[in-house]
């Protein structure tokens, strides 16, 4: 065979060989789309109205079918009479624990995707949210498109709870650092975000990480 042929049928193999990798990959991670749902019913709770009203409106526009609720009490009650086949729950409510409305939505319709979100320092928390039956948790500050790949994602890429989950000091220096790092090092900017008194957090980011 000629020497042109040979290293045309190498390339040809290297490249279907990569393509092959790819689809793997891709499958491996696949996403699916809300127009793959017949039921597109998306329940938010949080009690951080602005955030909650914010992110509900990205969500219509991404073609979920959300209903609101800023306590567990409301929580509960509309995952008993409309159970959602989707669900952002905060972990941290005014008048108790997201958990309960995970539960309760669980106890209603197994099959709805659960998604917890948690402040800085409740991420040890959250993994027992896993374990209640979310299928992931995202830490504040967690934007629309973070939120839908999420809920989105395949049951293969389901969270797997730690078995040595970070300290809480830990898991709040990094959380910290992180959106310092998003707000381009702006040590006003992040604690604005944070909600932070700038001193507090200057003090923090001097400081090395915990164990």
């Amino acid at each position: 065979m000629p020497l042109k042929k040979i290293f045309r049928s190498y390339i040809y193999g290297r490249i279907i060989l990569k393509n092959k990798k790819m689809r793997t990959e891709q499958e491996r991670k696949k996403l699916y789309k809300i127009s793959d749902f017949a039921d597109k019913s998306l329940l938010i709770v949080d009690d951080d109205n602005p955030l909650r009203d914010r992110l509900a409106r990205a969500m219509e526009k991404k073609g979920f079918q959300v209903i609101q609720a800023e306590n567990v009490d409301k929580g509960i009650n509309l995952a008993k009479s409309s159970p959602p086949a989707f669900a952002v729950v905060d972990l941290r409510l005014t008048d108790g624990s997201g958990l309960e409305v995970v539960k309760e939505i669980r106890k209603n319709k197994q099959n709805s995707r659960v998604v917890m979100l948690t402040g800085y320092g409740n991420i040890p928390t959250a993994v027992a949210a896993v374990k209640a039956g979310a299928i992931d948790y995202i830490p504040k500050p967690a934007d629309a498109d973070d939120v839908e790949s999420a809920l989105l994602a395949s049951p293969e890429s389901k969270a797997i709870p730690p078995e040595n989950p970070m300290s809480a000091d830990r898991v709040k220096w990094e959380h910290i650092h992180r959106v310092f790092e998003l707000c381009n090092r702006n040590v006003s900017e992040t604690a604005r975000r944070l909600k932070m008194h700038r001193r507090t957090l200057q003090r923090i980011l001097s400081k090395r990480s915990p164990k």
